[in-house]
């Protein structure tokens, strides 16, 4: 069933984690089309200070509110991106972590289906673990650890997926499942514990820059522009096309080379040192795209260094 307010006329679309980093941008993204926007986050990792700029807009709502809460507002599409993203933050408190991927996940696909409207999962390339398989394609299942210091987050984001696809068979619900892989870019927190923003912030403040492992470990790196092409890409598809879908950028760099690139494109002298690898850090990952280039007609067009020009300028202003 189609809500009959979306044809013909911009769409009232609810983002959850909407003050987020990506949630921010997207949030960017729709108003910039003509959309209203009702933004929702509980400010736990969320900030202000990202949707400053569009308080006063007119077509832009913020209200306050934890996804774990049910919710009963009026919109046309949903976008659940509501979740801590970073180790740092989603292992502070593992409970509400998993409380917020899995309790959400059903509060927001209840509002979904009593108003007949799409929703967008969010979900993770960690649902893949330390895969075992190079790159990873939807298809395979992943190789996680349900007991182990990033279960809140891998196995919250792999029940939310169950729920979103149950929710799709049993009451016949139009859902959309993403997995984003790597993604960096501005208003990336300066303490999030992510690698970009972490050598980022350490070269440009003369620190040692902290290569866990040995540093030949890898990661594909998504500018957030790219990402939310995918995002409303993937809301625009089919409804028959539920996913999963990788969303990243395939290109594959060791944690060295990253670190050799922010030096060069930060001037800093900043040393590189090495500390143990955290508890099942994934050896490798490199999203499979053919599915979002054949579906979505979608590819990343912005190259790491050119991101990273950008984010390293965002955290310079930032760290003045």
């Amino acid at each position: 069933m189609v809500n009959q307010k979306t044809q013909g006329s911009a769409k009232r679309i609810l983002v959850t984690g909407g003050a987020g980093f990506l949630g921010s941008h997207l949030c960017d993204a729709l108003l910039a089309r003509g959309d209203e926007v009702l933004c929702i986050d509980n400010f736990v990792t969320g900030s202000r200070k990202n949707i400053y700029h569009i308080l006063d807009n007119p077509n832009f709502e913020l209200l306050r509110h934890d996804v774990t809460f049910p919710l009963y507002v009026e919109v046309d599409e949903i976008y659940n991106l509501a979740c801590p993203a970073s180790p740092v933050h989603y292992q502070a408190d593992p409970v509400q972590t998993i409380k917020t991927s899995v309790v959400g996940a059903i509060n927001m696909l209840g509002l979904a289906k009593r108003l007949h409207i799409p929703i967008l999962q969010a979900s993770t390339s960690e649902v893949y673990g330390d895969p075992q398989i190079h790159p990873q394609e939807e298809g395979y299942w992943g190789h996680v650890n349900p007991i182990g210091l990033r279960s809140c987050y891998d196995e919250g984001k792999r029940t939310a997926e169950t729920l979103f696809m149950d929710y799709h068979r049993q009451h016949h619900l139009d859902v959309k499942i993403i997995r984003i892989f790597n993604t960096y870019g501005p208003r990336m927190s300066t303490h999030d514990g992510r690698v970009v923003s972490n050598f980022i912030v350490q070269a440009l403040q003369g620190k040692p820059i902290t290569i866990f492992g040995d540093g030949t470990q890898t990661r594909s790196f998504c500018f957030y522009s790219d990402l939310i092409a995918g995002f409303l890409s993937m809301m625009a598809s089919p409804q028959s096309f539920t996913g999963p879908c990788n969303i990243g950028n395939p290109i594959e760099f060791t944690m060295i080379e990253l670190a050799q690139q922010v030096l060069d494109l930060t001037g800093s002298q900043s040393k590189l040192i090495h500390m143990p690898l955290p508890q099942d850090d994934p050896r490798q990952r490199r999203p499979d795209i053919a599915l979002a280039q054949n579906r979505l007609k979608w590819d990343p067009v912005i190259s790491l260094r050119e991101g990273l020009k950008e984010t390293i300028a965002y955290f310079r202003a930032l760290l003045g």
